[in-house]
C-alpha cells in the first residue's frame, strides 16, 4: 500500500492557484526551481491553512481565529474572542464568512451552535460553512459564490 497522499481535484486546483502566485511573484525564477506547493488538509492545522490560502489566493481576505487564552507571567490569560468563535473569519465577494473546521469526530459545541445561528440571523448577511474535508468546503463556499451572483 502506497504512502502517498490522494490529491482531489480540488486540492490540485489550490496547488495550481498557489503555483501561480509563486511564478507571478517571482517572474525571473525558472519553473524547475519553484517548489511546489503541497497541502497537508487531513489535520485541523493543515485544512484551516489550505482554506485561508484558497480564499486570499481567489482575491479575498481570511484569517485564523485563535480563541486559546495565553500562558503568561506563570498562569493562563483568558481570551477575549467570545466563545464558540468561528475558527476562520474571511471576506469575499462582499460577504463575510465564518467557517469552522471540524475533523473526524470532532463536533461543534453548545457556544459553537450559538454562535452559527447569531451569525447567519444578523443583518449583514453572512455565510456559515462547517468544513470538514477541503472537497466538501469547496464545494460549500464556491456554491455560495454561485449564488450570490
Amino acid at each position: 500500500m502506497s504512502n502517498k497522499v490522494n490529491r482531489s481535484k480540488h486540492i490540485k486546483h489550490l496547488e495550481q492557484l498557489q503555483m501561480e502566485q509563486y511564478k507571478n511573484r517571482y517572474p525571473s525564477v525558472p519553473d524547475h526551481a519553484i517548489p511546489r506547493p503541497k497541502y497537508q488538509h487531513t489535520k485541523s492545522n493543515g485544512l484551516t491553512k489550505a482554506i485561508c490560502d484558497y480564499i486570499d489566493l481567489l482575491g479575498g481576505w481570511a484569517t485564523r481565529i485563535n480563541t486559546m487564552g495565553v500562558y503568561r507571567d506563570g498562569r493562563w490569560t483568558k481570551s477575549t474572542t467570545k466563545l464558540g468563535t468561528a475558527d476562520i473569519w474571511a471576506q469575499y465577494n462582499n460577504t463575510g464568512y465564518a467557517i469552522e473546521v471540524k475533523i473526524g469526530a470532532d463536533k461543534q459545541s453548545e457556544e459553537q451552535k450559538q454562535v452559527q445561528r447569531e451569525f447567519t440571523k444578523a443583518k449583514s448577511g453572512g455565510v456559515y460553512i462547517i468544513a470538514k474535508t477541503f472537497d466538501q468546503f469547496y464545494e460549500d463556499f464556491n456554491n455560495t459564490i454561485n449564488n450570490n451572483k
